[in-house]
């Protein structure tokens, strides 16, 4: 009995002493820095923004057709019925949540790359907007964290303000998706979603809209500042209809994030890409970033670059329910003469040289 005490007490001993040992090697062992635990989190919050734009709406309906052959296919069924029901949401005003906004993972997004806002003139509250965002880059980065997540300042540089984001109409036909799309800010690009914020969701509301679309996201890259906007004037012909005042914005640092593979004009490639553009609404994009684990690893992860969005000044716009061609055309050459003064007195001091200039194609 003696000897088997013994025993025991030996082993006791002896994982004592490993644990002991284990605990000093832990303890030895570098711990990560304030700037590393940063570095992750910040690496984490974009990684989770850009999964969620490439595939939570296509996983999502993935898994709800998936579980029609379960025994959860009530889940699919009730949420068939509730998008039925909702379905006009999105052209109404959306149904965002302020917390959403407030989420401390964007304040981490945002001091990844970082991206900044900054402020040229005073908006009144007692007026409609329309945005024109510029450029439009690989996944419009600046226009989403300006004005869609708080943690740049949008609210509190323009007290009274409401921003609103518009994007494809189609992103709204996906489950769960379109929830979190919504709860964020984003509308449909349609004139009936845009019309319902300019006309019956009173005043202060600022609508965002991504001039260039689709067809100037294929030729973006880094040190690119060419512009799709010369035959783009249904967002002029709606700030008429409704007097909604033109706000020009401009995201310098946009076009570095990825790196993109540019097919030249009349190549089979590029006609693949404008015709899959004109179908479904978005253009299929050869890009790359860096990985997760490494900046000099390829992946899917925007670069870190700075991103600098300039709110100008507004373009005043009067009422008028059928403008003519002529009016349209008018406010929309002064549109274009208030982004180029933008871009012109703020191109240097965020990262161009005097040389530079942006072109209206």
């Amino acid at each position: 009995m003696k000897t088997i005490i013994a025993a025991c007490s030996q082993n006791l001993s002896g994982s004592r002493a490993s644990l002991q040992t284990a605990l000093r090697t832990l303890l030895a062992a570098p711990w990560p820095s304030q700037r590393d635990v940063r570095s992750w989190l910040q690496l984490l919050s974009v990684l989770q923004w850009v999964l969620s734009f490439l595939l939570l709406g296509t996983v999502s309906l993935l898994v709800l057709i998936y579980l029609v052959f379960t025994s959860f296919w009530p889940i699919s069924v009730l949420y068939l019925a509730w998008i039925i029901f909702d379905w006009d949401t999105p052209e109404k005003g959306g149904r965002r949540l302020s917390c959403l906004r407030r989420w401390a993972v964007w304040r981490h997004f945002r001091d990844y790359f970082p991206v900044k806002l900054v402020k040229t003139h005073d908006l009144s509250p007692s007026h409609n907007y329309i945005i024109g965002s510029h450029p439009h880059g690989i996944l419009c980065v600046g226009a989403f964290c300006n004005f869609i997540t708080g943690s740049t300042g949008f609210g509190e540089m323009f007290p009274g303000i409401r921003p609103f984001l518009t994007t494809l109409a189609g992103n709204f036909r996906l489950p769960i998706f379109r929830e979190y799309l919504m709860s964020g800010g984003l509308c449909p690009v349609t004139r009936r979603a845009i019309g319902y914020l300019l006309s019956q969701n009173g005043t202060g509301n600022a609508v965002a809209i991504v001039i260039g679309g689709a067809a100037e996201s294929l030729s973006c890259r880094p040190g690119v500042t060419t512009l799709i906007l010369k035959n783009r004037k249904g967002f002029v012909r709606m700030a008429l209809q409704h007097g909604a005042h033109l706000v020009p914005s401009f995201s310098f640092g946009e076009n570095d994030l990825f790196r993109q593979v540019v097919f030249e004009e009349g190549s089979w490639m590029r006609s693949i890409q404008k015709r899959f553009q004109k179908m479904m609404g978005f253009a299929p994009c050869v890009f790359y970033g860096r990985g997760i684990t490494s900046v000099q690893s390829r992946g899917f992860l925007p670069y870190a670059r700075p991103i600098t969005t300039v709110v100008g000044e507004p373009v005043t716009v009067p009422k008028i329910e059928n403008p003519s061609r002529e009016t349209v055309d008018a406010y929309h050459e002064m549109y274009i003469r208030s982004l180029l003064k933008l871009f012109d007195e703020n191109k240097t001091k965020y990262g161009l040289s005097e040389t530079d200039e942006l072109h209206i194609l």
